[in-house]
């Protein structure tokens, strides 16, 4: 636990301190945003802020986690490297994006087929190390071939069919999360809220340990998960550097996230729910990622489907990721960030309610 405290305190002081180092570099160097033209015309004065500093949060997540550990006397976990492999392999995706982006001076950066490649590279090397090796003593590998809500349950998946599946969860997480960056504070404060309930957890599992020692401990009730305090100290820290830049990211932004920081926070919440045996409870604990996915992907179908039929294709919201579609209503980005928080909140406190209430039953 004082590797938790420890990574969480880290976390938020390297984030708070690196962003204004970052947001002074990014101006000098010119490194500004670009906004698209589409988007809520309130959001065109944003242009030329200091964009990519999801680089600071990237940075002081690893760096807290591996500081917290070694000060503490531990070893970085198998489970914890696999974690950082998603981790700074989503970011590196997300940082090309940016770069391009930035250099062009355009809003288009990485084609969606270079994003996806690289997305099913990074979680094909993940899922096979996962399910495939570093097992424990006990015989737990990082991931398993079962699909989990917060057991394993059903039969055990063909190998392909678990890559299918892990493959799936790494890139709609991460592009939900990028997805959902588009307003001043909206993802930092939410990814803060969701890598909370993750560290909770994370810990819960920790003293529910199948063989530990613990006289607490139901077997029927125990959990086989590899690694999860080590987890919890990883999400503690994602959690705190979240917290660290929405200081300086909450409106007016002095510093946008970028690809770098949302895809590489996707990717972060893809391994948790993988390797913390809640694949399906993510859908829940994430509900706000979702439901902005949702949305675009509703407004495609719908586009399409009524240019097939009439000739004239018609949109259900006025744009999308949605959040957008509540400014073009006339609400205040502050006000549209504020309740998709609670949004965020809820669908945590849900999650997390439905991870307690399976433990009891």
């Amino acid at each position: 636990m004082r590797a938790v405290l420890l990574s969480g305190a880290l976390a938020v002081i390297c984030s708070l301190l690196g962003t204004r180092i970052a947001i002074g570099w990014f101006v000098r160097h010119g490194f500004g945003q670009p906004i698209r033209h589409d988007g809520p015309t309130t959001h065109h004065v944003k242009r030329g802020t200091p964009t990519m500093g999801g680089l600071v949060i990237l940075l002081s997540a690893a760096a807290a986690y591996l500081a917290a550990t070694i000060l503490t006397g531990g070893r970085p976990s198998t489970s914890a490297w696999l974690l950082m492999l998603l981790f700074l392999g989503c970011g590196v995706i997300g940082f090309l994006d940016d770069f391009i982006k930035v250099y062009t001076q355009n809003n288009q950066g990485l084609s969606g087929r270079a994003k996806m490649a690289g997305q099913t590279l990074i979680a094909l090397v993940f899922g096979v190390l996962a399910t495939q090796f570093f097992a424990d003593d006990r015989g737990v590998r990082p991931a398993s071939q079962y699909l989990s809500i917060t057991h394993d349950w059903g039969i055990k998946l063909p190998l392909v069919v678990i890559l299918l599946v892990i493959w799936f969860i790494v890139a709609a997480t991460s592009n939900g999360a990028n997805l959902t960056d588009g307003a001043d504070g909206l993802l930092a404060g939410s990814s803060a809220l969701i890598f909370g309930a993750y560290t909770i957890v994370n810990i819960w599992q920790n003293n529910q340990l199948c063989g530990s020692s613990r006289p607490e401990v139901v077997e029927s009730q125990c959990y086989q998960v590899r690694d999860p305090l080590d987890l919890a100290v990883f999400a503690t820290a994602l959690a705190a550097a979240c917290v660290g830049f929405l200081w300086w990211n909450a409106k007016p932004a002095r510093i946008m996230m970028g690809d770098v920081g949302s895809l590489a926070i996707g990717g972060a919440l893809a391994g948790l729910a993988i390797m913390s045996r809640t694949e399906l409870l993510l859908i829940v604990i994430a509900g706000l990622f979702v439901l902005e996915t949702l949305s675009v992907l509703l407004q495609m179908i719908t586009f399409k489907l009524t240019r097939r039929l009439t000739g004239t294709g018609r949109r259900i919201f006025r744009i999308t990721p949605i959040h957008h579609h509540f400014e073009h209503l006339g609400w205040d980005e502050v006000t549209v960030v504020i309740r998709f928080w609670i949004i965020a909140g809820i669908s945590v406190a849900l999650g997390l309610g439905i991870f307690y209430a399976s433990w009891l039953a």
